[in-house]
Parts: C-alpha cells; sequence; structure tokens
C-alpha cells in the first residue's frame, strides 16, 4: 500500500486526505469544483499542526498531495481509493460506477457516505463486489473511528481487506455485520441530539445547559468506556445482570422521548453474554481502576488546553 486515491475534497474528503498524508502514504485527490485544490491544500496545512503533535508516520509529508484534473487520473495507479462526493444518492451512484470502471480491478473502493446503504449505490457498478462503506468521523484525521460494511452484492474479501486497512492506515474499525441505516455512531450520537432538541423545544433546558451536561457528565466516560460498559459498572459486582434485573423497569420511565425495547429475557441475556467479552475477566476493582484513571487523564489534559487558552485569551487581549 503506498497510494491512496481520494475522490472529493471537501470537509470530509479533505479530512481524509490530511490522514493519509500524516500516516505516510501518497495521495492522489480530485474533486470537480474550480477551486477544490487551494481548498484542499489549505485544508491540509491548517490540519498539520494537530497531526504533527499526535506524530507522523515515517515519510509523511504534505508534498506527497498531488491534486490531478480528471477522476480517471486520480485513481489509475490507487491502491485504494476513498470516496467523499456530496450526500445525493444519485451522485454517489454515478460517481461509483465511474471509479469502478476507471480503477485497477483489484483495488477496494470506499465511500464515506454517511447515511446511504451500499446496497442501494453500487447498482450501476460493473464490479460491485469489491465496493464498501468506509463511513468516518468529522474530522477524519483526528476522530479514529471509522464502521465498514459491504452491500448485497459485496464481497467477504472486500470488507475484510478495507477493515484491516483502515486498521494498518491508524483507524479504530468496526466491521459491520449488516448495513443499518446511519451506522452505529451516527444512531447513538443521533438519539442524544433528538433528546437535546426535545428539551430545547419544550423550555426544559438550555443549549448550555445541555452540552455542559454531557461534557461534564457521561461524555468524559464515554470517552473511553461506551454506554454498555458503563452501565455493567453501574451493576457493582454483579455487572450488567444485576443492573438488568435491578433498573430493567426504570428502562420505561418516561425520561426519554425514544421508546426502549422489551427488555425481554432473549435481550437480557444477549447483553450480559455480549458484555462479559467485552469485560474480557477483568474483575470490577480493575475496571474501577482503570476506569478512574482514563478519567483523571482527560481531566487533566482538558485543564491543560483550558489553562493554555485562558493565557493566549489574556496575551491577545493587552
Amino acid at each position: 500500500m503506498r497510494t491512496v486515491a481520494c475522490v472529493g475534497a471537501g470537509v470530509i474528503g479533505g479530512g481524509w486526505v490530511a490522514h493519509f498524508l500524516a500516516r505516510g502514504y501518497r495521495v492522489v485527490a480530485w474533486d470537480p469544483a474550480e477551486d477544490a485544490e487551494e481548498r484542499l491544500r489549505g485544508l491540509v496545512d491548517a490540519a498539520w499542526p494537530a497531526l504533527t503533535g499526535l506524530g507522523l508516520a515515517e515519510g509523511a509529508s504534505p508534498d506527497r498531495l498531488s491534486v490531478v484534473a480528471t477522476l480517471a487520473e486520480a485513481v489509475a495507479d490507487a491502491d485504494f481509493v476513498q470516496e467523499s462526493a456530496p450526500e445525493r444518492l444519485e451522485v454517489k451512484i454515478g460517481l461509483l460506477a465511474e471509479i469502478d470502471a476507471a480503477a485497477p480491478e483489484h483495488v477496494v473502493v470506499a465511500s464515506s457516505t454517511s447515511g446511504y446503504s451500499m446496497t442501494e449505490m453500487q447498482v450501476k457498478a460493473a464490479r460491485p463486489e469489491r465496493l464498501v462503506v468506509g463511513h468516518p468521523f468529522n474530522p477524519p484525521y483526528l476522530v479514529p473511528l471509522v464502521e465498514v460494511v459491504g452491500g448485497e452484492a459485496t464481497a467477504p474479501w472486500a470488507v475484510e481487506w478495507a477493515a484491516e486497512f483502515y486498521r494498518a492506515a491508524g483507524k479504530s474499525v468496526i466491521t459491520m455485520d449488516r448495513e443499518l441505516p446511519g451506522f452505529i455512531g451516527n444512531r447513538i450520537q443521533e438519539a442524544a441530539w433528538r433528546e437535546a432538541l426535545h428539551m430545547v423545544d419544550n423550555g426544559e433546558a438550555t443549549a448550555e445547559q445541555i452540552d455542559l451536561a454531557m461534557t461534564a457528565g457521561p461524555g468524559l466516560r464515554w470517552a473511553f468506556f461506551g454506554p454498555c460498559l458503563t452501565f455493567h459498572m453501574a451493576g457493582g459486582e454483579g455487572g450488567m445482570a444485576h443492573m438488568l434485573d435491578h433498573f430493567g423497569p426504570s428502562l420505561k420511565a418516561p425520561w426519554t422521548r425514544l421508546e426502549s425495547p422489551e427488555l425481554t429475557a432473549e435481550l437480557r441475556d444477549a447483553m450480559v453474554r455480549e458484555t462479559d467479552e467485552v469485560v474480557s475477566g477483568r474483575s470490577t476493582a480493575d475496571l474501577i481502576a482503570q476506569r478512574d484513571r482514563r478519567l483523571i487523564a482527560v481531566m487533566r489534559a482538558l485543564a491543560e488546553v483550558d489553562a493554555e487558552e485562558e493565557r493566549e485569551a489574556a496575551e491577545a487581549g493587552r
């Protein structure tokens, strides 16, 4: 793997370009906008200090970016293609078919779509078996998550290859078992967002209160323990099983505008089994120590940034 083609150079596509450059790849980009190259290089320059702070791979350099005049030229020598066109289904369908026709036949092509399924998008491609979704979180050059899933016509090898490539390129990868509208991260994020909109609409909380409730509350824990492991720990030594058995009735409490699923025996057992797999033999004491250590690290890092920003603001105000 040496060359990545990035088709589409907007906010998401440009973020991918910056990420791949920072990981030491040669990147060839194409975007139909007249000012695409200027905007793209500006985005890379703006992102580079943060990427340098995170640590660059050997050979990483903005100089390894080429912006070309045609899509065919962009993908001609690619070892992997990342498509990041606007979220319009007809655009995605046509563009993926063009990429498929122009790229070397063994190359995997991934779409950054945040809403469409690959089954919907691969309908006009001659080789749909190599098309996958590689859904990032914004900005792709900082947020590590990528959700990978194929469509009905995608071959399993393409999904596996894309997942392994993203891991090698420094990403945290979820290989999804099936297509799901909005994928996983977006659905969890949108649930919180809908609740926020309801509270503002009903005059129950302000945007400032909602954001502070998240950043000073569950958001800190969710940086390292997601909601499943967090609720497992709420059950104490009994873990997820105790939490569900003890607090299960509260799932129907009118705290949320979203309807909760019935806590059937099958759902209860699946949650316990799958959480035990995440826990992987660690004791509650071990988990508490890990949680507290990571929580302190996050809070210290935020405090350092807050102090730096206060100093910068004070100096700017002189």
